[in-house]
């Protein structure tokens, strides 16, 4: 587990006691903590326990919101809770089995989008990772013609990805040139990887050159060269769960929900997050506004790096909720997902 904020001063041991009863019932109800509630998990009177959540707020550990006399654990308060009070709880065996079946003799792809969901039931929350790049197979290839020299490409995967790319067009290519090459590579390139195509149709080039535009069939090879360079750099992003979000105590407070499903559809951002999860050998969280990703909706985010056969990170596995988790819990069931997966790569 990763820290990102600064060292906080050391509580007494009054204080350390009350905090964390403070959090632990935020966490499990939602709701703010009063003194009174308190005085059944602490031997001390009402007065003494407001005087030390009164001072747990000064120190910026402890908030209380609008009319209610009760406190709740700010983002510094979670993050001191996390990094140096929390214990941890391993995985059920039960939980442990329930990840295990859906990652264990799988095809990668299958077992990834598996383990997601799996890791969504068990934490109530989005569940998210970060697949390590495979090489799409072509499924389609359309051209949109936009104006004199240039052209809109859409290129669909077997996968069901679609990419658009702004061509440009050679002096005198005509609509019909490109609706040709087009069809000639749905027809007979679909199924095939990126570089495969490449080749396939840079053969076609050569020895049927009476049969397709030469022009437009080079723009096309070309293209499909740039797109199998660059496609390692745009990482898959699979999401599950977001449904996960709308609890009870969520209901209360819709504009962050919507706020957060808004920020999941933005999916290169997501992305940019997790891989800074990439670095060091266990969960990296993130808590609230620690994140910009998802500053608006105060939500926190729980990841682990998993690793392929020769010991390098390939992705990243993790969940997305409410700063109101039970990071107890869940820490240790990202960080069990991602060794599942490494198992799988090894």
């Amino acid at each position: 587990m990763v820290g990102m904020t600064p060292p906080l001063p050391e509580l007494t041991t009054r204080m350390r006691d009350i905090f964390g009863h403070v959090v632990e019932a935020y966490l499990e109800r939602g709701q703010p903590i009063g003194s009174k509630a308190l005085t059944g998990a602490v031997n001390l009177s009402p007065a003494s326990i407001r005087s030390v959540l009164a001072e747990l707020e000064e120190r910026g550990l402890l908030t209380h919101p609008h009319t209610s006399a009760g406190r709740l654990p700010t983002e510094t308060g979670l993050r001191l809770f996390v990094d140096g009070i929390m214990q941890s709880h391993l995985p059920s065996a039960e939980e442990r089995a329930a990840i295990e079946r859906q990652v264990r003799d799988r095809p990668l792809e299958e077992a990834l989008a598996n383990a997601t969901a799996a890791l969504s039931g068990l934490s109530a929350c989005a569940g998210v990772v970060v697949a390590p790049k495979i090489e799409r197979r072509l499924r389609q290839l359309a051209f949109v013609p936009l104006g004199p020299g240039q052209a809109l490409a859409v290129i669909v995967g077997e996968d069901g990805s679609v990419e658009n790319r702004m061509v440009a067009l050679p002096m005198g290519m005509t609509a019909a040139a490109l609706a040709e090459i087009a069809n000639f590579v749905t027809a007979r390139l679909a199924g095939l990887t990126l570089a495969e195509a490449e080749g396939r149709l840079r053969h076609e080039i050569r020895e049927r050159r009476e049969a397709l535009d030469a022009a437009a069939a080079e723009l096309v090879a070309t293209g499909l060269a740039e797109w199998r360079e660059d496609g390692p750099s745009r990482p898959v992003l699979i999401v599950r769960g977001q449904a996960n979000l709308l609890d009870e105590v969520a209901a209360l407070d819709l504009e962050r929900v919507r706020k957060l499903l808004d920020e999941l559809e933005d999916r290169q951002e997501i992305v940019r997050l997790l891989e800074g999860a990439r670095e060091g050998e266990g969960c990296r969280i993130f808590i609230g506004s620690e994140n910009r990703m998802f500053a608006l909706s105060g939500s926190s985010v729980i990841a682990a790096p998993y690793r392929g056969a020769e010991g390098r990170v390939v992705g990243v596995v993790g969940v997305i909720g409410p700063t109101r988790l039970n990071y107890a819990r869940i820490v240790p069931m990202v960080d069990y997902t991602a060794q599942a997966l490494t198992r799988l790569m090894g």
